[in-house]
């Protein structure tokens, strides 16, 4: 495969002598983890594949591609990962991959640091791509008929959603501030302006929390649905300060009361 992204970079460079941006979205995942099974349970063939195809391939892609970049002293590097919050992801070999782009970028950040080219990570949310229409037995003409089997599919977004975010980004005059960041559509989407193919922003993780705040407010037993999500979102926030006190909030909750320190959110439990 190296060989193949080498050839790839010698041909842009002898045809267009120049490459402006580049967008690592490499996954094909979903199918090979296991999502329940804790990680002294994971196939080792499995994780080691998993991590080439999907971590790797995108370093193995920056790497015979920058130096066009660096060459110019311009352009954009993007790693499309999950999530732009520091914490868990709920399964390690899943974490340990979109943690990892999100790292990729922040390091080439540093690299770059010296250049005008930028690297960052970008996130969509509910991403309605070919895959999960097929897993939902719709196509994009009928895909509201899904959110009968998912209410959460409601607010699933286009694959151009992030593509108009990855143009708004490229054509920000202050892009260099962003460099090493790590952001998600839906918000970028509010900053810049720009909407989803049907005119919408749909935004995942608001409507989540729409959802989620009565259910945690009501002192009732908690759904399974309200459980995943609260869990969830209290992995992904509790590395965060400025979301300190949301963390214990939901950690109470939960009834989680005897995490380690560096499960806790910052300040303690």
């Amino acid at each position: 495969m190296e060989a193949e992204v080498a050839a790839l970079a010698a041909r842009i460079q002898a045809d267009e002598g120049r490459l402006d941006l580049l967008v690592n979205d490499i996954w094909g995942g979903d199918e090979l983890i296991d999502w329940g099974a804790p990680f002294w349970k994971q196939d080792i063939a499995t994780m080691r594949g998993l991590v080439d195809q999907a971590l790797f391939s995108h370093w193995i892609t920056a790497r015979h591609f920058a130096p066009m970049m660096v060459a110019a002293n311009r352009g954009l590097i993007v790693e499309v990962t999950d999530g732009s919050d520091p914490g868990y992801r709920g399964t390690l070999l899943y974490d340990f991959i979109k943690a990892g782009l999100i790292r990729l970028a922040y390091g080439m950040a540093w690299d770059l640091a010296t250049t005008r080219v930028t690297a960052l990570a970008l996130s969509p949310g509910f991403l309605r791509s070919e895959a999960m229409l097929e897993r939902f037995g719709v196509a994009e003409a009928n895909w509201r008929d899904g959110v009968a089997q998912d209410p959460d599919f409601a607010e699933s977004e286009t694959p151009r959603y992030v593509g108009r975010a990855v143009a708004a980004l490229a054509a920000d005059p202050n892009l260099r501030a962003r460099a090493g960041g790590a952001y998600f559509t839906a918000d970028l989407a509010e900053e810049y302006g720009f909407t989803d193919v049907d005119g919408r922003r749909p935004h995942f993780w608001k409507s989540v929390l729409a959802r989620l705040e009565p259910e945690l407010a009501s002192g009732a037993e908690l759904s399974p649905w309200a459980r995943l999500h609260a869990s969830g979102r209290y992995q992904k926030l509790h590395p965060s300060p400025g979301h300190a006190d949301g963390a214990r909030a939901l950690a109470a909750r939960l009834g989680w009361k005897r995490l380690g320190a560096g499960l806790q959110p910052v300040g303690g439990l």
